[in-house]
């Protein structure tokens, strides 16, 4: 009932008529999902929609050459999928932690969006923004940008979406390994672990093994500066 009551309180069903949520409950499911699961895969074809209730899932996608990079990393009230429309998503999905999932059938959905125009407002206005995030992201990936720029942006992000304020400054809530941050940055693991640290010694963020720390508005005025 808990986790039921957690799908109903999901930001697009705000604006919906009552009859609207109780067919989405009604039409789903909750699951959980172990650390390190890849529930979608490009091609696979799953007729399903993921809603993240509890947990963290990194969106990623493969390179010509076989390397990952990652695009987004969802927190809970996210949809995981890329697509509404269609039956085949071109990303990964990949759990960081133990989360639970809603789960409703895509034509379900879609009906459900013929029938209250308030879900389907929100459901574009929300992929619009993903899409905005996306776009965001390409344009920080130019060689122009130094990598420790490029780092120090992507660590403030996460730091202000899964931070827990600290002494040493706001910690992000998940364990980053130098390889993932490499992943996130589509960046050599060399490379990424030189930017790592001369933001160290810029003293911008404090790394304890795994744990990052992050000096939130250092970080952001550099990252936002126009030096080279």
């Amino acid at each position: 009932m808990k986790n039921r009551i957690k799908a109903g309180s999901l930001w697009f069903m705000e604006s919906c008529r009552q009859e609207t949520k109780d067919a989405f409950l009604s039409s789903g499911k909750v699951v959980k999902y172990e650390k390190n699961i890849c529930f979608i895969r490009p091609r696979e074809g799953k007729n399903a929609l993921f809603f993240l209730l509890d947990g963290k899932v990194q969106v990623y996608n493969l390179t010509n050459g076989g390397l990952k990079k990652i695009l987004f990393i969802l927190g809970s009230n996210e949809l995981v999928n890329q697509r509404i429309f269609g039956d085949v998503d071109t990303i990964y999905a990949e759990t960081l932690d133990e989360c639970e999932l809603f789960i409703i059938d895509r034509e379900c959905l879609l009906n459900l969006m013929k029938q209250d125009f308030s879900l389907s407002k929100a459901l574009m206005t929300y992929q619009e923004k993903k899409m905005w995030r996306l776009e965001h992201q390409l344009k920080n990936t130019s060689g122009s940008i130094y990598l420790e720029k490029k780092l120090a942006s992507r660590l403030w992000k996460l730091a202000r979406d899964f931070g827990i304020l600290a002494s040493k400054g706001m910690l992000i809530d998940m364990p980053l390994s130098v390889t993932f941050l490499a992943d996130l940055l589509g960046a050599s693991r060399e490379n990424t672990s030189r930017s790592l640290k001369k933001l160290t010694e810029m003293d911008l963020v404090f790394v304890d093994k795994k744990k990052i720390y992050v000096k939130m508005d250092e970080t952001s005025r550099f990252y936002k500066s126009h030096d080279k």
